[in-house]
């Protein structure tokens, strides 16, 4: 058993099967999930993982080259847009639509139990060398 990390076999599998330039979407309990990307649902109750938790795990595991959030996280949930711009400062926006329409491109989607709006964002793999 590993020790340290992500110790979720799904999402560690997932993890270790990305690429450069492959999208994963991390989104909250309220986000429709495409049908096309590989999901994995780490959702318990409402609020467990937070989109907080789960977004800084993943920082530790990948490599980010790029990540878009919608523009309605700055006035519908501001904790969120601070943590997005505190973790990700060349954070891209677009209408949340958008980023719906996006995210039907991502290899991995990782719904957390966030129960705030729009507390989502599209990661877009780098490369470690």
């Amino acid at each position: 058993m590993k020790k340290a990390g992500i110790l979720n076999r799904h999402l560690a599998g997932a993890l270790a099967e990305l690429g450069h330039g492959d999208g994963v979407l991390i989104c909250d309990a309220g986000m429709p999930v495409p049908a096309g990307p590989r999901l994995v649902d780490l959702a318990f109750r409402a609020g467990v993982p937070s989109f907080a938790e789960v977004l800084d795990g993943l920082l530790e595991e990948l490599v980010v080259e790029g990540a878009t959030a919608a523009h309605e996280v700055r006035e519908a949930n501001p904790e969120a847009a601070r943590l997005l711009d505190e973790r990700l400062p060349e954070l891209a926006h677009v209408p949340h639509d958008e980023l719906k329409a996006l995210s039907t491109d991502a290899r991995l989607v990782v719904r957390t139990g966030e129960a705030r709006p729009y507390a989502n964002v599209l990661l877009r793999c780098g490369v470690f060398f």
